[in-house]
């Protein structure tokens, strides 16, 4: 039996096919390991653009009022500027103070957890932990920790906590930066991505470009509208309440608050167990700031997040509990922050593209 080979199949032709699929497949590995490389790069360019988008109504609320894009740009920018400043000047040195005073407690707090009416309540509610084995294992442990090795881990894992923040602060210089730039320049970015587009379709492009940017500047501001409200509420209630430390609580109110969706509820939890902690707050305090922050769950969900985001794309609450955790398992919070509006670009190009493409046939 003979086989009958085309005439063009020829030792050569499949050597060169072989070296233009080798070739193909490395230029493909090594493009995806450049981007596992500028994964940081990345991020920081994401986060820029999200955020310079976020200012951008301001921006162009200032433009409406007669203002050059380059004064509503420079005004927008310095009272943001002044703004944060402000803010960490004030909180900065209270939070400080209030988590040097949180370190002065934690041997009283230690020696009331091991030992006295706490401990003694605590067997007696509950006689099947065995209470007593457990502050033996703690004593055990805490003896470990002063042995020389584990000092010197403490000493490494510090050295490593230093090295984060000061990461930590050169992320936040490169993004305020490249923040600005972007700002300065999304008219032009956008105006340059049009000319990609077929003209006949630039226009349509562009109109759905616009819905998209402006969506997604106006999510970035209500929900940092949001966590300013909820800091602010929670620093004027923890501070009548007598809570522990409630500048750096409200802090934590105010960050959590920036989380979508379960943002306000693990920072209120939080809130919550920290004023149940023995010799800074009490039970009474504790269910005080419970019932407050299940009444402003309310507040939040049904009046404040309805009028602020009204201006935004509607996203089903199922999409925001896939996207929040799709983009927290890929890039952490952030994935978390920029996961929502991007699920609400899809599916406004869902909706306004690919559905009446599909009604037409």
């Amino acid at each position: 039996m003979s086989l009958n080979w085309p005439q063009s199949f020829t030792i050569r032709n499949a050597f060169v096919l072989g070296l233009v699929g080798t070739l193909g497949v490395g230029v493909g590995l090594f493009i995806l390991l450049a981007i596992g490389n500028l994964a940081t790069v990345i991020t920081y360019v994401g986060v820029a653009l999200f955020l310079a988008l976020g200012l951008d109504p301001s921006i162009s609320w200032l433009e409406q009022r007669r203002m050059p894009r380059w004064v509503a740009i420079l005004t927008v920018v310095i009272v943001l500027a002044a703004i944060l400043t402000s803010i960490l000047l004030i909180v900065i040195p209270v939070v400080v103070s209030q988590i040097t005073q949180f370190s002065g407690q934690l041997p009283k707090i230690f020696e009331k957890v091991v030992s006295g009416t706490w401990l003694t309540a605590l067997q007696q509610q509950f006689p099947f932990l065995a209470v007593d084995k457990l502050v033996s294992q703690l004593n055990t442990w805490a003896t470990g920790l002063l042995t020389p090795d584990k000092v010197s881990e403490v000493a490494g894992g510090v050295l490593q906590v230093a090295v984060a923040v000061g990461g930590g602060l050169f992320s936040i210089v490169i993004v305020f930066i490249l923040t600005i730039y972007f700002t300065a320049s999304l008219t032009a970015f956008k105006q340059a991505a049009y000319l990609l587009v077929p003209k006949s379709k630039r226009e349509r492009f562009a109109d759905i470009t616009e819905q998209i940017t402006h969506s997604v500047g106006r999510y970035v501001l209500g929900q940092a509208s949001l966590a300013a409200i909820n800091a602010v509420a929670s620093f004027i209630f923890l501070t009548i309440i007598s809570a522990p430390f409630p500048a750096a609580l409200a802090v934590i109110a105010g960050l959590f608050s920036l989380i979508p969706l379960v943002g306000t509820l693990s920072g209120s939890v939080l809130i919550v167990l920290t004023c149940l902690i023995p010799t800074l707050g009490t039970p009474l305090t504790a269910l005080i700031a419970a019932i407050y922050y299940i009444i402003y769950m309310q507040v939040e969900a049904y009046i404040l997040t309805p009028r602020i985001m009204q201006h935004t794309v509607k996203v089903p609450g199922a999409v925001v509990v896939i996207a929040a955790l799709a983009g927290g398992t890929l890039l952490g919070i952030l994935g978390a922050l920029i996961a929502i509006p991007c699920a609400a670009a899809i599916m406004l190009i869902v909706k306004q593209v690919v559905v009446p493409r599909q009604e037409s046939r």
